[in-house]
């Protein structure tokens, strides 16, 4: 593998039990059942109002379900979890300290570890849970450029916890929903914001022609048509009213030019 980078941000939560794949498929946009061995599903949890919470990687490995997930995001996810679960069979349990996570691309890695293709894009690379320390040949702001290309979030602040919508943030393009697997926490919302067509804006990779910091509005001719999310390598994710999209944007003294990726479904 060409590139492989330790993901500092990124923490493990362990789902045991004998229940744990339908107690977790009854709460996620995406179906639990799908993570092998050599196989990761990425998905999210949401409020009862189809608004984003966290989204994580489920890795399958032995009796457990491992979710590559935002360190700062474990405690709030475990809690809901626990106070969700009432009688399932399943126990959770902080493994951060256990295994760390990676991120390669550029071919197949050689290390060990539970390791399994980005389900989002091929081109995205893997995902790496690995219990000892692996030799990175990249920084993480190698990585978060990679990813930033290809129009792929990663939380915060990219996503906005209860304010982004999945079809927002690329989750029906990238496969992070399961339009066919029943009901879980916010479907309702996220299958009528599908069907009647209710998205007005996206996250979209924009080349930046100068510096500009994450969090910064996007104008075009002096009104406000998003938000300047994550930076890195003269490129950066901004959510962006579909409208907008034609217009000269600016962030600041930096101007944005949209550069959306080929998997990207915009209207017309």
């Amino acid at each position: 593998m060409t590139n492989l980078t330790h993901l500092a941000r990124r923490g493990v939560l362990a789902i045991t039990g004998a229940d744990r794949v339908a107690f977790l498929n009854g709460l996620v946009s995406n179906d639990v059942a799908k993570a092998a061995p050599g196989t990761a599903v990425w998905a999210a949890l949401l409020t009862p109002q189809g608004r984003y919470l966290t989204d994580f990687f489920i890795f399958a490995a032995g009796d457990a379900l491992l979710l590559d997930v935002a360190v700062e995001d474990i405690p709030r996810l475990e809690q809901k979890l626990q106070r969700m679960r009432l009688r399932a069979a399943v126990e959770l349990a902080d493994v951060s300290a256990r295994y760390a996570v990676y991120a390669g691309w550029g071919g197949v890695p050689a290390e060990a570890g539970i390791s399994a293709p980005d389900p989002r894009l091929p081109e995205a690379g893997w995902r790496i849970l690995s219990e000892t320390p692996l030799a990175a040949t990249a920084r993480a702001e190698d990585y978060a450029a990679h990813r930033i290309s290809l129009g792929l979030p990663d939380g915060v602040p990219d996503l906005e916890p209860d304010k982004t919508l999945l079809l927002e943030a690329g989750f029906d393009e990238l496969g992070g929903i399961a339009w066919d697997k029943g009901c879980y926490m916010g479907q309702e919302l996220t299958a009528r914001t599908k069907y009647r067509g209710l998205v007005k804006r996206r996250l979209v990779p924009v080349a930046l022609s100068r510096a500009a910091e994450p969090g910064m509005p996007v104008l075009a001719e002096g009104v406000d048509v998003g938000s300047l999310r994550s930076v890195a390598g003269g490129l950066g994710l901004a959510m962006l009213r579909l409208d907008a999209l034609g217009r000269t944007l600016h962030a600041g003294t930096a101007v944005l030019t949209p550069r959306p990726p080929a998997w990207l479904r915009l209207p017309g």
